[in-house]
């Protein structure tokens, strides 16, 4: 009965060690930051690998009325952008994190 106990026990602290490790890595990704980018760099948007963005730059040849669609377009394509760059830091994050961790294929975290 002893063995099962410690077995329990060894558990119950691997699952808090896990527990604290996603909370670290989920911090860690507000600080990670990346750049999305349209139009050859004329629109810029800087989010974190959570998805917050932070800032968008758009190049000052790009205020003419005529062409406000156009920069509608380029605006929403470096949000798009910065998002797919932000899932890709975040999963390296995470697989970072999972990288010891026994899980069978195609296991996500966080649950």
């Amino acid at each position: 009965m002893k063995d099962m106990e410690e077995m329990i026990k060894a558990a119950q602290e691997a699952a808090q060690n896990i527990q604290k490790q996603m909370e670290e890595s989920q911090g860690k990704l507000e600080n990670i930051e990346v750049e999305g980018v349209a139009g050859g760099g004329l629109v810029k948007i800087k989010a974190t690998a959570k998805g917050s963005i932070r800032s968008v730059t758009i190049d000052d040849s790009l205020m003419v009325m005529s062409e406000k669609q156009m920069l509608e377009d380029l605006v929403a394509a470096a949000i798009n952008d910065a998002r797919e760059k932000a899932d890709a830091a975040a999963n390296k994050e995470m697989g970072d994190m999972t990288a010891g961790l026994p899980l069978p294929p195609g296991f996500k975290l966080p649950f």
